[in-house]
C-alpha cells in the first residue's frame, strides 16, 4: 500500500479520497482544495500494486469486478470527477511518466487497423444489441456529438436534429448530387441528406447489425431509393462523389492510417466536390488511447490532435476550406447519454450483466468528464482539392442551416 499512497498522496490535491484498503487500513488523500468526498473501499490486496503500476486501467477494471466498491454515497462519478480536476497531478508522478513513455512507444502498433482488423474492431463496439443503445441515444440513434443551441432547455433529440441540419446546410446539396458517407452509423445523416435535400448516398459501414438497422429504417421512412448501405472497408470504396461525409469515423482510423485515410477522401472527390469531416479531437498535442478505453471500449481508437489531423491533410493536398470547434457539445450529449443510461440501468442488466453495466457506467462518465475538465473537444473540417470548391464566406452554412430550420417547422405546423 506504500506506493499506492505515495502516488495518491501527490496526486490528489482538490477534493478528498478516504480509502479503505484491502487490509482494512484506512487512508486520506487531499483537501487542499474543492472538490468532491469520495469514500471508497479495496477488497483485493493485489489492487494496491495495480493501482500504483496503471490507475487509469486498474480502477474501472476493479469497479467492473466489485473489487472495488463505494461507501457512504460516493459513486464513480464522483471518483472519475475526482480524477478529472487532479489529472495534471497524475501525469506529473515519475511512475506515471514512464507508463505514458511505454505508452507512447507502442502507439501504432495499438493503433494498427489494416483492412480486417478495423473491422473486428469496430464490431466489438457497434454490433452490441441495438437495444442497449435505445435505452440512451436518441429516437434517431445518432452516436456521436450533438448540438446545443440552449443546453439548458433542449432535448436530447432536439439537439441532434440541430447537428444533423447544420452539417446537411454545410454540404449545399442539390437534388440528384452523389455523397459517399464513410462510416454510417444507423443511417441518420443518411436519411436525413435523402429527406431535405433529394442527393443520392452510397453510405458504407463495417457493422452489419448497423447496416440492417439502417436499411430499415430508410425504407421506412421512404428514401431507400436515394441510398446503398454497404458494408465495406473505407479503403474499398470506389467512385467519384459530389461530396464526401464522415462522422465520427476518423477516431477509429488511427494515426498510421490518417495519410491514407485522407487520400482515400481526395480520391473519391470530383474535382469540384468538397469533403465533411467531424471527429473529436484533442487541444494538447499527441498523445495516446487511455488503457481502459483501449482495451473494453474502443480498441484500435485513437483521438487525434489538430497538429496530426493538418499534417496528413497538407501531405493528401487537401485545403482547408473551414474549420469549427464544438467545445461543451460533446458534454452536454453524453451527460444526456449518462442519465438515460442510469434511467434504464435494470433493462441493460438484463441484456447483459452486471459488470457490463459497471463498464458502460465508468465508460460514459469518463468520456463526459473528457470533455468537461479534460482536453478533448469536437472539430469539424471542410476539405476540397479545389481552393474555390467552398463559398469563400462562411455565412452561407449558418443561413442554409436557418433556412431549413424554419421549412421543417413549417411542415410540423
Amino acid at each position: 500500500m506504500r506506493l499506492l499512497s505515495n502516488l495518491l498522496a501527490k496526486f490528489i490535491q482538490h477534493g478528498t479520497l478516504h480509502l479503505t484498503d484491502a487490509d482494512g487500513g484506512i487512508h486520506e488523500f487531499g483537501g487542499k482544495g474543492p472538490g468532491p468526498a469520495v469514500r471508497a473501499r479495496l477488497h483485493d490486496r493485489a489492487l494496491h500494486t495495480k493501482l500504483f503500476l496503471n490507475p487509469e486501467l486498474h480502477a474501472g477494471e476493479a469497479y467492473m469486478n466489485g473489487t472495488f466498491t463505494f461507501e457512504d454515497g460516493s459513486s464513480v462519478e464522483d471518483l472519475l470527477l475526482l480524477f478529472s480536476i487532479n489529472r495534471s497531478g497524475l501525469g506529473a508522478h515519475a511512475s506515471q511518466k514512464f507508463v505514458r513513455q511505454l505508452w507512447r512507444g507502442l502507439k501504432r502498433w495499438h493503433q494498427a487497423n489494416p483492412v480486417g482488423v478495423a473491422a473486428v474492431n469496430a464490431r466489438s463496439h457497434y454490433d452490441l444489441s441495438t437495444d442497449l443503445y435505445r435505452l440512451f441515444l436518441d429516437e434517431g440513434l445518432n452516436y456521436s456529438c450533438a448540438m446545443f443551441l440552449d443546453p439548458e432547455s433542449e432535448t436530447l433529440e432536439q439537439a441532434q436534429r440541430n447537428k444533423l441540419v447544420r452539417a446537411t446546410a454545410k454540404l449545399r446539396l442539390q437534388p440528384g448530387m452523389s455523397v459517399a458517407e464513410i462510416g454510417s452509423g444507423w443511417g441518420s445523416l443518411a436519411i436525413h441528406i435523402a429527406q431535405t435535400t433529394g442527393a443520392r448516398v452510397v453510405a458504407i459501414n463495417v457493422s452489419p447489425e448497423q447496416i440492417r438497422i439502417a436499411r430499415d429504417r430508410a425504407k421506412q421512412t421512404g428514401v431507400d431509393h436515394l441510398i446503398e448501405f454497404r458494408e465495406l472497408d473505407y479503403r474499398a470504396l470506389q467512385g467519384r462523389f459530389d461530396r464526401v461525409v464522415s462522422v465520427g469515423m476518423m477516431e477509429h482510423v488511427g494515426i498510421g492510417h490518417f495519410d491514407e485515410y485522407f487520400r482515400k477522401i481526395r480520391e473519391l472527390l470530383t474535382t469540384d466536390g468538397y469533403a465533411f469531416v467531424h471527429c473529436i479531437g484533442r487541444m494538447s498535442p499527441p498523445g495516446t488511447t487511455g488503457p481502459f478505453f483501449r482495451k473494453y471500449i474502443f480498441p484500435g481508437g485513437y483521438v487525434p490532435a489538430l497538429s496530426e489531423v493538418f499534417a496528413a491533410t497538407e501531405h493528401a493536398g487537401l485545403w482547408v476550406a473551414d474549420m469549427e470547434v464544438l467545445r461543451l457539445h460533446y458534454y452536454y450529449t453524453i451527460r444526456h447519454w449518462r442519465e438515460r443510461f442510469a434511467a434504464n440501468r435494470a433493462r441493460a442488466a438484463a441484456l447483459y450483466d452486471e459488470r457490463f453495466c459497471r463498464m458502460w457506467e465508468f465508460y460514459l462518465c469518463a468520456a463526459e468528464l473528457g470533455f468537461l475538465n479534460g482536453s478533448n473537444m469536437v472539430f469539424q473540417l471542410l476539405l476540397s482539392t479545389a481552393r474555390d470548391a467552398v463559398p469563400i464566406v462562411r455565412d452561407f452554412m449558418v443561413d442554409d442551416a436557418r433556412a431549413m430550420a424554419q421549412l421543417r417547422s413549417a411542415n410540423v405546423d
